[in-house]
């Protein structure tokens, strides 16, 4: 590992440390009354950090805490408290354990004394974590529609405005099944604005519905057409939301690293979005101008996805054909990973590339280009030996992507 790949790693660790799903849960809660039990309903990817964090506030107050969450995202520290159930569902596309996790929720809901309070505790990734179908709509025609949008490459919100119209919990209509009771929504963002209404497909969110997109395929058009939603009446609960961790938050982190470490750091003044390789040439344009020193840019990038896809992610994707832009300039280095630890349906968060990872992974027998058009960099980077493997982070706020331009 040179310089550059050890320096970036340390940034990119602080600025999660800055977002840590049960740090920012338990500085939130930590001035709480006492009162009435809690109940604790946490869904996504950072859920399981985000209830340790309620835990260790309200612990001798929680009646119950039901965490849903992806596969391996359930620290073991979790099963020490007896009154925390724990339910893993499909992510990212749903599955049967998703429609369980739903009708869980729901029954939870029902089965509520009337004094009892709720804390919701939602991050990214709970769109396909759990859910609630409308009559004639299957499982099936929700995971053709999550593959679809995974591969159209769409915004989040464009996205929403579909799953909202398919589902009973989204778009505000979980809190519909609340009654009056006191509601308390904390929420780690991972998207533009940082909207309650989009975080979750707004699970927890004002029952918002946004126009549908243009373009859309003639079979979800025709199921569109076809399925209509009761409008239930407005929530009437009385709920409080509060986002607790957001991208600008680990920004923010970062740069204050670079700064701690001696480093010239400039941060990029808008979040990024689009195609991911089209980032990666403005990423290393602006790499190779500027001075040396540290540069940041956070959001989210999209990547058109072909038949049958390889191995990989957005990042990973990204961070591939940025390397390609990296040949004969030693002085550069450029992180892509995402803030979960995970990186599209892999477990690598993303990669480290340098001026030699196009020689690493082509000696290995494979071409960055048939990679890239195949979607396939995650193959080309773990030959080159560039992927980033964290685990989960237990936070979910976007994208990180970090050069270094040394001397």
């Amino acid at each position: 590992m040179n310089d550059g790949h050890s320096l970036l790693l340390g940034i990119w660790q602080q600025a999660l440390a800055a977002v840590d799903g049960r740090k920012r849960v338990r500085d939130m809660l930590i001035d709480t009354p006492t009162g009435d039990p809690w109940q604790i309903i946490a869904i996504g990817k950072a859920a399981a950090a985000m209830t340790l964090g309620a835990l260790d506030v309200l612990g001798p107050y929680v009646a119950h805490a039901l965490v849903v969450s992806k596969a391996d995202h359930f620290p073991p520290e979790l099963d020490v408290h007896a009154q925390v159930e724990q339910i893993s569902a499909g992510h990212p596309v749903p599955d049967d354990a998703s429609l369980a996790a739903g009708d869980r929720v729901l029954d939870l809901i029902a089965a509520l004394p009337p004094r009892r309070r709720v804390l919701f505790l939602i991050s990214g990734g709970s769109s396909s974590l759990v859910e609630a179908l409308p009559v004639g709509v299957r499982l099936e025609d929700v995971q053709r529609l999550n593959a679809w949008a995974l591969a159209s490459g769409r915004d989040i919100r464009s996205v929403n405005s579909i799953r909202t119209r398919l589902s009973l919990l989204k778009g505000g209509r979980l809190l519909t099944y609340l009654g009056r009771r006191q509601v308390v929504a904390l929420l780690i963002s991972d998207v533009p604005g940082d909207d309650p209404g989009v975080i979750g497909s707004g699970l927890v969110g004002e029952a918002v519905q946004e126009p549908l997109p243009s373009g859309l395929p003639s079979w979800l058009s025709s199921l569109l057409a076809r399925i209509w939603v009761e409008r239930r009446a407005e929530p009437s609960c009385r709920i409080t939301r509060h986002i607790v961790a957001r991208l600008d938050d680990a920004l923010a982190a970062a740069e204050h690293a670079g700064r701690a470490m001696g480093l010239a750091t400039r941060r990029a003044p808008h979040r990024f979005d689009g195609d991911a390789v089209q980032l990666a040439t403005d990423f290393c344009h602006e790499l190779k101008m500027a001075g040396a020193g540290l540069s940041i840019w956070g959001g989210e990038s999209t990547v058109r996805l072909p038949s049958n896809p390889g191995r990989g992610g957005r990042n990973q994707h990204l961070a591939l054909a940025a390397a390609r832009l990296l040949v004969s300039h030693d002085e550069l280095t450029l992180l892509a990973a995402g803030s979960d630890g995970t990186d599209g349906p892999t477990s690598d968060a993303g990669a480290i590339v340098d001026s030699e990872t196009i020689e690493r992974g082509t000696l290995s027998g494979l071409d960055a280009d048939t990679c890239l058009a195949r979607a396939d960099s995650g193959a080309f980077l773990e030959a080159s030996g560039d992927l980033l493997h964290s685990g989960p982070t237990g936070t979910n706020v976007g994208d990180l992507v970090l050069g270094i331009k040394r001397v």
